[in-house]
């Protein structure tokens, strides 16, 4: 019955025979399927839109005083723990930007807690002024030459499959194991296919015969291109291309030639990652739009990719458009070249207007995902490097990528113990691992840090997230690893015995309590003291 009254209200004001709850009058109305732009009136009955058109009864009238109105926006394919948010934190910080939807994959959490922890984002990601659906991580772990928290089993990807936010199986990283049709990544696939969703991709450079194949197994989007013909080619073949700009990964200006008349309704905007400073300074979706247009993009396209596209990709039909019984969300911005975002309407309620958030939200915790650090007793002296010979491997940095070198030098010892060489910028690395208290630790050297003094560690480290610390000396590396044990988890620089910034990251070891704006401050105050010590990256921590 409240499903027949709901369904015959939305029809008696879409008639003009009642008010309705919300009316936007003397708008530019965004039209994403025919690609024009229109001066309408736009009625809301509850949280769906019933009509545009002449309407002129409301019971809330706002006046758009001829501003463009545009679906909300979404982000195709975001990893939310790189913003070290909760949902919660996450929703407050993009809301601003016009973002409405988001699509995450929770890998990374799932590395360390497994189905507990993607079972916790579910949580805390209901009920939120914001549209978030999760994709199943398909690769947990992602390697067994780690060791990770967690494992995620064919199973616990079925119990997912079955949660109404769960869409589908996130980003098939394991591509050689889709090209030669290992059982176990295939049996994931059929399960995902028997679930009737959708299967997203993850093939850097995969062309030819072995992309052909990757494809037939039924995996339809990309968010990995790199070069045009590369993006070109799985275009043809039928995938979605989701053109990428985040913080560490930036693909969006390179691939913007792909677009054209016929390739722009296979083409949507996402993140991949994002850090609070860059969703804080510049934006999120919001941001790509702009980067797009000024480029030269026709900015209706830019919207239909980062609106409709997405939401068809996903196969849900409620969203992404302005049109009648689609979800009232909706975004007021100045003009298409600016894009400034005035006003963010969800479900037929205004969230966000004119720099004020309407919405109070607070971050949603559970004590056994805050206590994931487990560690062996350590010292100092479990980070000495002993060989024989005067030359050892060292491990370069790149700078802006994420591949290294591999490189062979002479080293400086003391007897048979190898030394950190700041002034050759030559410094000690160690990998730890933190969740079954094993007392494993990897140890090397790296080079292209530029560290001259002290020590960084993090309990962030791609893709089991154990504890990585880099150091000229071994007391001020023990300090570093013995500051993120008690911090259960974050991103801590060690100088002299002292720890002079930190960052703590209770929630698995990977996202703060703490809203974007203290968060973004303490990655600041984190760099700057990094800096101090010498490192040239931007960013050592990302």
């Amino acid at each position: 019955m409240k499903d027949l009254n709901k369904l015959s209200h939305l029809i008696a004001v879409a008639r003009g025979d009642i008010a309705a709850d919300l009316l936007i009058k003397n708008a530019k109305v965004v039209n994403v399927f025919s690609g024009e732009i229109y001066k309408a009136n736009v009625a809301i009955a509850g949280n769906q839109i019933a009509g545009i058109g002449d309407y002129q009864k409301g019971k809330l009238i706002i006046n758009a005083k001829e501003r463009y109105l545009i679906p909300g926006l979404m982000d195709a394919h975001i990893h939310l723990e790189s913003t070290l948010l909760t949902p919660s934190a996450l929703a407050s910080a993009i809301i601003p930007h016009g973002t409405t939807s988001i699509f995450i994959d929770p890998h990374e959490i799932a590395n360390v807690l497994g189905l507990k922890g993607i079972e916790y984002i579910l949580r805390a990601s209901e009920d939120l002024p914001l549209n978030v659906f999760v994709l199943a991580p398909s690769c947990v772990p992602a390697t067994d030459l780690e060791t990770s928290g967690a494992t995620l089993s064919l199973k616990e990807i079925s119990i997912l499959l079955k949660h109404p936010r769960v869409i589908g199986l996130a980003e098939m990283m394991n591509f050689p194991g889709v090209i030669n049709a290992f059982s176990d990544v295939l049996e994931k696939i059929l399960i995902t296919k028997k679930a009737k969703k959708i299967i997203d991709g993850h093939a850097p450079l995969l062309k030819g015969l072995f992309l052909q194949a990757y494809i037939s197994a039924g995996i339809d989007a990309d968010h990995e291109s790199i070069e045009i013909s590369e993006a070109k080619e799985k275009i043809r073949a039928g995938m979605w291309l989701m053109l990428r700009e985040g913080s560490a990964a930036k693909n969006l200006i390179s691939l913007l030639p792909v677009i054209d008349n016929y390739s722009v309704h296979r083409c949507i905007f996402c993140c991949d990652d994002r850090e609070p400073e860059d969703l804080i300074k510049k934006g999120h979706i919001d941001y790509l739009i702009r980067l797009a247009v000024k480029a030269g993009l026709d900015p209706i396209w830019a919207i239909k990719m980062a609106t409709i596209n997405c939401a068809q990709r996903f196969g849900i039909k409620q969203l992404g458009a302005i049109a009648p019984g689609y979800q009232a969300d909706l975004v007021l911005i100045d003009n298409l070249k600016n894009f400034q975002i005035e006003m963010v309407i969800k479900d037929g309620n205004i969230i966000y207007e004119e720099g004020v958030l309407k919405v109070s939200l607070s971050p949603y915790l559970e004590p056994e995902i805050t206590k994931t650090i487990n560690l062996k007793e350590i010292n100092p002296d479990m980070f000495k490097i002993k060989i024989k010979g005067e030359k050892a491997r060292v491990i370069e940095i790149i700078p802006g990528q994420i591949l290294t070198k591999h490189l062979i030098k002479e080293v400086k010892k003391q007897a048979d113990e190898v030394l950190a060489d700041p002034e050759r910028d030559i410094v000690k690395v160690a990998v730890i691992e933190r969740h079954h208290a094993t007392g494993n630790i990897g140890l090397g050297l790296i080079s292209g840090l530029s560290l001259k003094s002290g020590a960084l560690a993090s309990s962030v480290a791609h893709d089991s997230h154990n504890i990585i610390v880099v150091g000229v000396n071994d007391r001020d590396m023990y300090i570093a690893v013995k500051a993120i044990k008690e911090m259960q988890g974050g991103f801590v620089v060690v100088e002299n015995g002292m720890v002079k910034a930190g960052l703590s990251l209770p929630i698995a070891g990977l996202i703060s309590p703490l809203n974007a704006k203290e968060v973004a401050f303490h990655m600041e105050v984190l760099k700057e003291a990094a800096h101090r010590q010498g490192v040239t990256q931007e960013n050592p921590f990302l």
